[in-house]
């Protein structure tokens, strides 16, 4: 039997059907791969910390004493209201947390639900190229049209990579047809932070051809150098910014799923009426024990980027020294490395590979593109620092193991 349709559509664009047959994603597949040869996995990027202290004590709390049954629809007000402080107190950000302040099942279902709710057949969406793959789908299942705009890269004196976006391919990317940019800073796969300049772009761009602008800041804490700068910050940007974080990375509770939307009142109405017919409400004890972290004095988030970084230089400088070229990211949780130098021109074969050859699981680079156009990307993969030490440190002698055989 054939089937088409919209679903179809969103599989097709996130790369999950092979003529006409459904695959699990790439994280799926490479995971279970790893499970299965016990290979150390820089591949998917969930954490092996636990969450801080305070942040599971309230959420076994919360379960013993009873809050076990759905939530209200739009977040728990004890939840609204650490969102919109926390806003206010890192950003100078000041939301209404009855009216724009929106809950939701992760951010993964707040990207869907603003998708889904503000696009509609034939309009643009505006996206960085690589970017998360659930960004397509979403696009193709409203019936957008996507647009990218890539990330370049080029080598550094040192020897590095160095990514950044031109401001120019940004500006040209919008027409009289865009409806929404979808901004990720910082930036899965690469760890890019967008500076000023592109921001002020972007801010400048969407309002002349009067877009909505999206942004997917699940990362903002977990920065190496500067500090995030949230768009709606900009002149002129919050009246027509819809931003999107979440729990997951930075308290290490990626399976909690517990994201969140600010926005103005008329925004976030919108995106409710859609919001309410994928996943009403979820993870009622969690959702006091994230407003705790995200409550939490500013030397508690510092400390959490401080062990990231830490463990950023050490799978980097390992990397430099097996022979890959690497880009060392501003934030986030992953690297991106160049395996020519070692032979290697074709990641995603590499991938492949790597599990069986050197018990090792990597994401090629090229999972976070449209069609396989990938370009000089062709040999980059991603690897996860987000792991704990022994799991770095194995994956580099293993790694070394390999290149010398």
């Amino acid at each position: 039997m054939e089937t088409s349709g919209p679903w179809t559509r969103a599989s097709a664009a996130a790369g999950l059907l092979v003529d006409g047959v459904a695959r699990p994603t790439v994280f799926a597949r490479t995971s279970a791969l790893a499970a299965r040869l016990g290979a150390a996995n820089l591949g998917q990027g969930f954490p092996d910390t636990q969450p801080p202290a305070v942040v599971a004590d309230a959420a076994v709390a919360a379960i013993r004493s009873g809050h076990n049954q759905y939530p209200p629809g739009a977040g728990t007000p004890e939840l609204r209201e650490s969102i919109a402080a926390h806003q206010a107190r890192w950003y100078g950000l000041h939301w209404d947390p009855d009216s724009e302040v929106l809950v939701s099942t992760g951010a993964t279902e707040a990207l869907a639900a603003t998708i889904l709710a503000l696009v509609e057949p034939g309009d643009e969406v505006i996206t960085l190229e690589p970017f998360y793959d659930q960004y397509a789908a979403m696009i193709a299942l409203a019936g957008g049209v996507h647009r990218t705009v890539p990330i370049a890269s080029r080598q550094s004196p040192g020897g590095d990579l160095v990514l950044d976006v031109d401001p120019e391919q940004l500006r040209a990317a919008f027409s009289e047809r865009t409806r929404l940019v979808l901004v990720n800073s910082p930036h899965n796969p690469t760890g890019v932070m967008l500076g000023a300049g592109v921001l002020q772009t972007i801010v400048e761009q969407a309002v002349a051809h009067d877009a909505i602008i999206v942004t997917d800041e699940v990362y903002e804490h977990l920065t190496y150098g500067p500090a995030h700068l949230p768009i709606a910050t900009l002149p002129g940007a919050q009246e027509r910014t819809v931003s999107i974080s979440s729990a997951g990375k930075t308290l290490s509770v990626t399976g909690w799923k517990i994201g969140w939307i600010t926005a103005r009142e008329e925004l976030i109405t919108a995106i409710t009426g859609t919001k309410q017919w994928l996943t009403y409400a979820s993870g009622a004890p969690l959702q006091g024990a994230v407003a705790a972290g995200l409550g939490m004095e500013p030397d508690a988030f510092r400390e959490i980027a401080a062990d990231l970084r830490e463990r950023r230089d050490l799978l980097t400088s390992g990397l430099r020294s097996i022979g890959f070229r690497v880009s060392v990211p501003d934030a986030g949780y992953f690297v991106v490395a160049d395996a020519a130098g070692l032979g290697e021109d074709d990641a995603a074969a590499l991938c492949e590979r790597l599990p069986e050859e050197a018990g090792v699981v990597a994401i090629p680079l090229s999972a976070f593109y449209r069609n396989g156009e990938v370009g000089e990307a062709r040999s980059y993969l991603r690897l996860a620092f987000c792991k704990d030490r022994p799991t770095i440190e194995s994956a580099l002698e293993r790694l070394e193991t390999w290149a010398r055989g």
